[in-house]
């Protein structure tokens, strides 16, 4: 089956990204193992149905499987194109800067972080992470060991290490933040 659009290696590629296995993301679905394999060698075309369901167990948007880089997602993105992402725990206005992430190898974001604010519960994902404070004082711990980042201040981790960022003060912090690859 030709299929121009290349659905199943945007699904492989998420998948690969999630760490997941096969078996895995069909225990997220309800789908076979078998069934996504083949949707990832390009031999089933997929529902809008089976599309949601793919999506949701892999953190991403339907739209993100249809995506071209070039003609969808232009260099130059001014800030009212930036998308809000919402994250549970987090108390932080999270501003995703391009439109499209499923083939990009970094997912950039504009972080205010207000008083009292940020990611107060340590995680870990796949990857690497960068972090560009431009305004305010961040408060980032990884692995249990706090570092303070001034305005000018940037910090890159790996991280696979357990890490939080939280705002102690009483004004609030602004930063770039890019995920590699994306995350979410």
């Amino acid at each position: 089956m030709s299929n121009d659009l290349q659905i199943g290696s945007v699904v492989r590629k998420l998948r690969v990204e999630k760490c997941l296995t096969l078996q895995q993301l069909a225990d997220k679905t309800s789908l076979t193992a078998a069934y996504i394999s083949k949707l990832e060698n390009e031999k089933v075309s997929p529902s809008i149905h089976t599309l949601k369901k793919l999506a949701d167990a892999l953190e991403t948007s339907i739209t993100d499987f249809f995506e071209n880089d070039l003609i969808n997602d232009p260099c130059i993105n001014p800030p009212e194109s930036w998308t809000r992402k919402l994250v549970t725990g987090w108390k932080a206005d999270v501003r995703q800067m391009v439109k499209l992430v499923g083939n990009k190898k970094m997912q950039p974001f504009f972080t205010t972080i207000p008083p009292d604010g940020g990611a107060h519960d340590h995680y870990a994902h796949p990857g690497e992470e960068f972090v560009y404070v431009l305004e305010g004082v961040l408060t980032l711990n990884l692995n249990g060991e706090t570092t303070e980042l001034q305005p000018g201040t940037l910090a890159y981790f790996s991280a696979l290490v357990p890490h939080t960022w939280v705002n102690n003060t009483k004004s609030a912090v602004k930063m770039i933040w890019v995920c590699s690859p994306p995350s979410w």
